[in-house]
């Protein structure tokens, strides 16, 4: 029995509001809040894990038209985070504050943020008392961390802010060395940041505009495309939970490609997705027996409605035969002109034509009869048959064998089919390997001169250059038609759940293979490998070497299994013979930015890296305090005013200086 898995379809939990103790309200605790642009964490800094764990997602349901404005929704009129309880409803409605992986929807920003304090319980008139550790993307611009200053300073009334990049946390927090090469895998972006004896060297980091965001949007529409039927049923959220727990990076893309290529490789490794549905209540009421009797009267109506096409077409092969035939007369009574007129209206340029028509006429009307003869007298040309040919043995084990083999026989007969329509298709393009075959095989029977056609090999070499059917052809669609009528009777029926499965083969290799290879999706930037390589490139030897020796994997999508394997091996052909490399995995990716901020925020110079509110009145909205795990602050140049746009002074107007006595 095949393993069938089944989608387990998650649903969020509303969050609950935590108390908010006197410990917690009287005791100036740092909140420290990990702002990703996938999940929001949210916690204190004396407790061991995060309190609130979210979607950075809000939703605004529409407005139900049939109800009066008077009468109270049904649903909040903003769902945020875990509130969102059935994300494929709203799907449309939602929003985020991010673009790409930077804050500027603001007006979104400040909804989560009442979400967050309202959730943690947080009852103080007017203002959250209690520093703040927030994370934000690597150089991120001085605008969008003024308007978080001002949002959090202005509207909450928070006393103290620190801001940290999550990635620089989660180096720090699993204390790897003062040295490494961070590749931080995000929702939206991958970042590539050099860190060199404790120092970030930002001119020489790296952004890919690729992450989990993109790789879930082609696996969609891989799987939409693949399973067309089942368009409605292949959800995001549902390919999200595939993501999870199904996609893996392959260590050698091409070769996992070949592999899957194998009908035996994909038969044994598939993954089969069993997708919901409901069960048909309306049955048949026939028994197997019926059943098989049902299908030998569909049969037999096939037969009947084959026969009589046949039957058409032998009367019109003959019809035409009796035409032609007829202005064969006209040529032997000696009426060239009559039979020049007669012929254009059968496409028939002279009199060799249309004995070459006359000839295939007479062999497609024997063949006709042949097989009406045969259909008529099916006792005859069973006993012309050989006994047993597909019929199954009565033994379980051994019909499954001849099951089998002959699934095979006709997979192979459709293959074969299939390469002669490729190969005949082929030839009739003119710039393709097969015509400049065909035409050279044709040119060199010229030079061989008349005597083609009185050797048994040359039948070979006609039909390589033939473009017609031949006799290989028509006896695998007989042989073809036979195996079908065998598989359609004894092949046992498959049950209606099969009919609603997905079928995992490469496409979680080829969703996940987008971080090596954006060009997958069209996005002309170069893949992990080729940008870790140019970063690489920035550096001398002895630097090159510090941050090979400390490749440093973190964020969600680093849980890839696979990834570090794949990177130490780009890693093995990008470094020089036998030089070191390794590659370190984070403990926690998706939370050890929390983990770090956390540790950050309880350290006993936490105060000084803080921007105070006083400090942010006098600094402006973009400063920020630098510290080991921070941006570097860069001041915005001062605005430059174009004297040129200013409007002329009227020379006649007297200017005079009033002074106020206050």
């Amino acid at each position: 029995m095949e393993d069938v898995l089944v989608l387990k379809d998650y649903k969020t939990v509303p969050d609950i509001v935590h108390e908010y103790g006197p410990t917690l309200k009287y005791g100036h605790i740092p909140l420290v809040i990990d702002n990703g642009s996938y999940q929001c964490r949210v916690g204190w800094s004396v407790f061991d894990e995060p309190h609130l764990t979210f979607k950075n997602l809000i939703a605004r349901p529409r407005k139900d038209r049939c109800k009066k404005d008077a009468e109270p929704p049904v649903t909040p009129p903003i769902q945020i985070g875990n509130d969102i309880v059935n994300i494929e409803a709203v799907r449309f409605q939602l929003k985020t504050q991010f673009d790409k992986n930077i804050v500027t929807h603001f007006e979104v920003q400040e909804q989560v943020c009442d979400y967050i304090f309202s959730h943690l319980g947080i009852d103080n008139e007017g203002s959250v008392p209690h520093p703040i550790v927030m994370t934000e993307a690597f150089v991120t611009p001085n605008y969008c961390r003024q308007m978080m200053s001002e949002l959090l300073f202005e509207a909450y009334g928070v006393p103290a802010v620190s801001y940290g990049v999550d990635s620089l946390f989660s180096m720090y927090k699993n204390r790897i060395g003062d040295s490494a090469l961070i590749v931080n895998c995000g929702y939206h972006t991958i970042h590539i940041i050099p860190v060199i004896r404790g120092k970030v060297i930002a001119e020489h980091a790296r952004r890919i505009n690729l992450g989990g965001s993109e790789i879930i949007c082609y696996l969609h529409k891989l799987l939409q495309l693949k399973y067309p039927v089942h368009v409605n049923a292949i959800t995001m959220s549902r390919i999200e939970e595939i993501l999870h727990e199904h996609c893996t990076i392959a260590l050698d893309y091409q070769e996992e490609i070949r592999k899957w290529a194998n009908p035996d490789y994909y038969e044994s490794n598939v993954k089969r997705i069993q997708l919901p549905f409901v069960q048909s209540t309306s049955s048949s009421g026939l028994t197997a027996e019926q059943q098989k009797e049902r299908k030998k009267e569909m049969a037999r109506r096939l037969l009947e409605i084959n026969a009589r096409k046949r039957e058409e077409r032998l009367a019109e092969d003959e019809e035409q035969l009796n035409q032609l035939l007829a202005i064969q007369d006209l040529i032997e009574d000696g009426d060239t002109d009559e039979f020049n007129e007669a012929i254009k209206g059968f496409d028939i340029k002279n009199y060799e034509d249309l004995q070459k028509q006359i000839s295939n006429l007479n062999m497609r009307i024997e063949k006709n009869k042949q097989r009406i003869a045969a259909a008529a007298n099916p006792e005859e040309l069973h006993e012309t048959k050989p006994s047993g040919r597909f019929q199954p043995p009565s033994d379980p084990e051994a019909f499954q064998a001849w099951l089998n083999d002959t699934r095979a026989k006709y997979r192979e007969v459709v293959q074969r089919r299939e390469a002669r329509r490729a190969r005949r298709a082929a030839m009739l393009r003119r710039r393709t390997a097969a015509a400049a075959e065909r035409m050279r095989v044709i040119s060199r029977l010229a030079a061989a001169g008349d005597d083609f056609g009185t050797r048994d090999s040359d039948w070979d070499v006609y039909k390589s250059i033939s473009r017609e059917a031949d006799s290989d052809s028509e006896a695998d669609g007989e042989r073809l038609v036979e195996l079908e009528e065998a598989l359609r009777e004894y092949e046992p029926q498959q049950p209606s759940n099969q009919h609603h499965q997905l079928h995992l083969a490469i496409e979680p290799f080829r969703a996940a293979e987008l971080i090596f290879q954006p060009s997958m999706l069209g996005n002309l930037e170069a893949g992990l490998a080729e940008t870790m390589e140019y970063v690489f490139k920035h550096f001398n030897s002895e630097d090159q070497l510090l941050l090979a020796n400390n490749v440093f994997l973190t964020g969600g999508c680093s849980q890839f299994p696979g990834l570090k394997e794949r990177l130490e091996r780009e890693l093995l052909e990008m470094r020089p013979f036998q030089s070191a490399h390794k590659v370190n995995m984070a403990k926690n990716p998706s939370l050890d930015a929390w983990y770090g901020a956390r540790d950050f925020a309880g350290s006993n110079e936490f105060e000084n890296w803080c921007l105070s509110k006083e400090e942010y009145y006098e600094m402006g909205g973009e400063y920020l305090k630098e510290h080991h795990a921070s941006n570097r602050y860069y001041k915005s140049p001062a605005p430059i005013i174009d004297n040129t746009l200013a409007p002329a002074g009227d020379a006649n107007v007297v200017k005079e200086e009033i002074v106020v006595d206050c």
